[in-house]
């Protein structure tokens, strides 16, 4: 298994860089050439979720990522240290319009992932977040002379 990590300050233009390492990794370990904008899309909108996690929460630690190659399949993480309320705190809390706002951004980032992706898993609290996503991969072929 050959893992690749990326860290870097919050801000919107590292983003195209995580792309575009997630890009040629994913092409490296075998996904599929007509998946690879899909792998740039979802990785950037992942990446722009976590920059504005930390901004908005003046967070100063790096976003991270992890491009992860198994046999089979090809993972990237994007992870953030930012604070997250479940939507039961959001409602018990009496959140205000600017939190409202924050959350349904989330929410639609969210969606065009799970739109882009189809193996997503996303987990939040307290301490940060993790965007998981997944795609096989294609054996290489062998040619015969």
């Amino acid at each position: 298994m050959a893992t690749v990590e990326l860290r870097f300050s919050a801000l919107p233009e590292h983003v195209r860089t995580a792309r575009l390492v997630a890009a040629a990794v994913a092409r490296r370990a075998g996904v599929d050439e007509a998946v690879l904008d899909e792998v740039r899309l979802a990785v950037g909108e992942a990446c722009s979720r976590a920059v504005g996690l930390h901004q908005s929460h003046a967070v100063a630690a790096p976003v991270k990522v992890a491009l992860i190659e198994d046999e089979k399949l090809f993972s990237i993480e994007v992870g953030d240290e930012a604070p997250h309320a479940v939507a039961a705190d959001r409602v018990a809390g009496g959140a205000d319009a600017d939190a409202d706002v924050e959350a349904e951004e989330d929410e639609m980032g969210l969606a065009v992932i799970s739109g882009l992706v189809d193996d997503v898993q996303v987990t939040a609290g307290a301490d940060g977040g993790l965007i998981r996503m997944s795609w096989p991969t294609v054996p290489p072929t062998v040619t015969l002379a």
